[in-house]
Order: C-alpha cells, then sequence, then structure tokens
C-alpha cells in the first residue's frame, strides 16, 4: 500500500500531558498584547482597566467553557470547526475552519515580521528578514518533530513569560509595601488609582476626546478582548491530550484565575507604580517603553529594555509555535471533513500532519514577505480581518454550543450521551457550561456590542468593514468547492 494513503488511515497521537495543557492555555492568553498593549489600553480607561479585563475575562471564560463542554464529550481535532460541521452544517464547519486558519496566518505574519527588531536589539546588523526566515524555520521544524515536542516548547515558553510577569508583580509589591517615590514624583500607592489623572474612572463610559478620539471603559474593552485571543487554543489540543476529561476541564477552570492574577493584578500593581497617566508616555530618552519597562525601572533594575526584549522574543516565538500547531491540526480536519484538499489530512509515522505544519508554513513565509514590503497595506488591511476573523470564530462557538445541547437532548450525542435524551441526557454532560440556557444569548450580545463599539475607533472601524467581506469570500468559496466535488 503506498505509504501516502497508509498514512490517511492513521490518527493523531494522544500524548500531550497535563502539565502541557495547563501551560498551553496559560501561554495562550499571555502575549506582546500585554508587554506592550496594555500601554494603550489603560491610556482609554485610566484604573478602571481593572473592570473592563474582569468583564472580558468573564466572556472569554464562558465562551471557552463553551467550547470544553463540547470537547469533553467528543475530543476532536479541529474542535470548533468539527463541531460545526457535525451539529451545524458543512458549510459552518468551512467557514469557521478556514476563519480560524486565516486568524493564524495573518496573526503569524505580523509576529514574523517584528521578530527582527527583538533581534536587532542585540545584533543590529542582522536583517530582519533573517531573524524572520530562521525562527519560522526553527519552529517549522519543531512541529514536525511531534506534538509532545510542540508541547514541550510552549512549556519553557510560557514559563519564561510568567516568570517575568511574577518578578514584575514581586517587585512592584515590594515598592508599594515600601511606598518608595515613583520617577514621578509620587510614592507608589493603590490609592493612586483614586488620586491620580481624574481619578478611577477618568474618562467615564465612553467620552469624545478633544483630540477627536473616544475613550472609556467601554471603548477599552475592543483592545482587552484581543488580548485573550489564544485561549480557546485548549479545544485544538483536545484531540491529542492523553486523557481530555480530567485535563481539558482543569485547563479551563484555571483561566479565570489566571486572568485575574496575570492581567488585572499585573495591571493593578503596575498603575500603583507608575501613575496611569504617566503609562505610555516618553521617557527621559524621548522613547516611549513598555509598563513593565517602567516598572522595572522604578525597581531599579536598569536592564529592564533588555529583560522585556528577551521575554517579548519568546513571546513571539510562542505566539508562531501555537499558531502554526493549531493551524496544521485545523487544515487535518478540514480535510478529514471534506472541506479541505484530501493531502492535508496525511500524517507522519510519528502522527505529524506534516502536510498541514508544510503548507501552512510556506503560506506564512510569504505573507511575511507581503508584510516587509507592503507593511502599511498588510498592518492597516490585513490585520484587520484577523482582527474581526477573532468575533467571528467566538460567535460561531457559542451558536454551536447550543446547537450542540439540542442534539444531546435529541439523543444524538457523542459518545455515552447516545441514546439519552431530554433533562436526562443534559444533566450527563461531564462539563456543563454554566447557565445554559442564557450565556450563549449573553456573550453574543457582548460581541455584538464590541462591534458597534470598534465602529468608533479609527484603527478598528476598517475591520468592521473587512468583516463581512472575508465572511463573503469563504461563502463564495464554499459554493465553488461544492461544484467541483
Amino acid at each position: 500500500m503506498d505509504q501516502s494513503k497508509e498514512s490517511q488511515g492513521k490518527n493523531l497521537r494522544k500524548t500531550l500531558k497535563n502539565r502541557h495543557i495547563q501551560l498551553i492555555s496559560l501561554g495562550g492568553a499571555i502575549g506582546t498584547g500585554l508587554f506592550y498593549g496594555s500601554g494603550e489600553s489603560i491610556s482609554l480607561a485610566g484604573p478602571a482597566i481593572i473592570i473592563a479585563y474582569l468583564i472580558g475575562g468573564l466572556a472569554i471564560f464562558m465562551i471557552v467553557r463553551a467550547m470544553s463542554e463540547m470537547s469533553v464529550e467528543d475530543p476532536k481535532s479541529g474542535a470548533f470547526s468539527y463541531y460545526a460541521t457535525r451539529y451545524w452544517s458543512k458549510r459552518a464547519g468551512f467557514v469557521s475552519g478556514w476563519n480560524y486558519w486565516m486568524n493564524y496566518v495573518l496573526v503569524s505574519m505580523v509576529e514574523l515580521s517584528v521578530v527582527g527588531t527583538f533581534v536587532n536589539f542585540w545584533f543590529p546588523a542582522i536583517p530582519a528578514w533573517v531573524s524572520a526566515a530562521f525562527f519560522l524555520v526553527v519552529i517549522t521544524a519543531a512541529n514536525l518533530m511531534g506534538v509532545s515536542k510542540f508541547g514541550e516548547f510552549e512549556f519553557w515558553f510560557a514559563i519564561i513569560k510568567i516568570a517575568a510577569i511574577v518578578a514584575m508583580i514581586i517587585g512592584g509589591l515590594a515598592v508599594v509595601v515600601m511606598a518608595l517615590p515613583t520617577a514621578n514624583g509620587l510614592r507608589a500607592s493603590f490609592a493612586n488609582w483614586f488620586t491620580v489623572g481624574g481619578g478611577f474612572l477618568p474618562n467615564g463610559l465612553m467620552r469624545h476626546g478633544a483630540n477627536g478620539q473616544w475613550t472609556g471603559l467601554l471603548m477599552s474593552l475592543a483592545v482587552v478582548m484581543f488580548s485573550f485571543g489564544g485561549t480557546e487554543l485548549i479545544g485544538i489540543t483536545a484531540g491529542e491530550a492523553s486523557d481530555p476529561r480530567r485535563t481539558i476541564p482543569k485547563a479551563t477552570n484555571a483561566i479565570i484565575w489566571r486572568i485575574l492574577v496575570f492581567y488585572i493584578l499585573t495591571l493593578g500593581v503596575i498603575m500603583a507604580v507608575v501613575p496611569w497617566n504617566a503609562i505610555g508616555k516618553p521617557n527621559a530618552q524621548g522613547m516611549v517603553v513598555s509598563p513593565f519597562v517602567q516598572i522595572f525601572d522604578s525597581v531599579g533594575v536598569h536592564a529592564a529594555a533588555g529583560i522585556l526584549n528577551f521575554v517579548c522574543l519568546t513571546a513571539v516565538m510562542s505566539v508562531y509555535n501555537s499558531a502554526l500547531y493549531s493551524n496544521s491540526r485545523m487544515l487535518f480536519s478540514l480535510a478529514r471533513q471534506g472541506n479541505a484538499p484530501k493531502y492535508l489530512g496525511r500524517l507522519s509515522r510519528g502522527g505529524v500532519p506534516y502536510a498541514g505544519v508544510l503548507t501552512s508554513a510556506c503560506i506564512i513565509a510569504l505573507a511575511v514577505v507581503v508584510v516587509f514590503l507592503w507593511p502599511q497595506f498588510a498592518f492597516n488591511y490585513l490585520m484587520s480581518i484577523a482582527t474581526i476573523s477573532a468575533i467571528i470564530n467566538w460567535s460561531m462557538i457559542m451558536v454551536t454550543e447550543m446547537l450542540f445541547r439540542r442534539a444531546v437532548a435529541r439523543g444524538e450525542g457523542p459518545g455515552d450521551l447516545a441514546g439519552k435524551t431530554g433533562e436526562r441526557a443534559l444533566n450527563a454532560l461531564h462539563f456543563k457550561l454554566p447557565f445554559a440556557r442564557v450565556t450563549p444569548w449573553a456573550v453574543l450580545a457582548f460581541l455584538a456590542m464590541i462591534v458597534v463599539l470598534m465602529c468608533f475607533s479609527p484603527s478598528y472601524r476598517v475591520a468592521v468593514i473587512a468583516g463581512p467581506i472575508w465572511l463573503i469570500v469563504l461563502l463564495v468559496a464554499y459554493q465553488l468547492t461544492q461544484r467541483r466535488a
């Protein structure tokens, strides 16, 4: 038998351990958006950004809980695309899968395009494209080695990010306890949340500033939500988890505590040490630096820029590592559904969807070339699709979860749910979505509000226009593939 045909009959290896999934889920929620992007969200809402992260964190937690409810009962590679196909329609599975794949291609291309700036911090003579090519090859090779190797890479990438955040929290709390003076002449204190720059809610819920820009707590929600992109990676790992009924619920439930610690506590400490209205402002050298650099400087660690540069370099590698992993599994799942070319369903002897890994890596490499040649086009237009595709993905997860529950109630559930009907079947779910009758609708309403808020921001407005166009492209592509089938 031909080896390629034989490989199509193999399955993915269930070798991801509990520690891998725990750190993958954590690392997915901690990226350059926290290390560098938090300054933008703080400038919009002030100390009230803590409330925004609580609200956004609750929404993303419910989204992941909805997906995990399905993943625990029927752990499959491709996660939400597979579930959309089974419980919604083949068209929905096509749109969900290819939307998620393109989202991570776009995210990867931008992350790889900036990796050169971190390398140039130490080695300014190395061209940016060389750095991008080097890390693309290294991470692609790691993904081809097997899922356990991917898990190890992501485990240690996450450890580095966590160590940097914990060090910042401990150092910041020490400064607050000792009430040391900051660079702005104020003493470090949590009271600064309420006494600096207009208090805890300086820009109200929503305010049109003198510069024509909208600010406020509501406007910060758009920025906050996109910092949580990647948490849904838990569902992708379910198909290769050694014990999904134990590891997936554990990793999912831990998300809310990690959001509290790694986002809310982190930003709370930063704003206690560095006045919120000084965050994101140029320093003495005229440079705008990360809030993490500012707080490390306050602690007296003057090598903060170098430390943060290393952490951000690992964060970029972590994003590409996760993106390539999830994209290869999504292509594998799409191929098995009949929504992608059959060759993408091929596995290596080690159970790696090598065709999906190499195809995704090649497309990402071409996308990186586009970024280097036409940076304004890439960042202004292509990334807007990545922005709105996250909302499309989350919305489809919630709709699919409702359809999944209807199927379970009809006795069409997977595994040991098959044959059970009504409330008896729903009560037999091993990991239920809390308040399942209203939660999906509440999350969908929240995501709709985010889209409306994006219309008020020039940087996000293009995404609202690109979203419907992107959906039309996917629907047309699906119809074309069906005609050729």
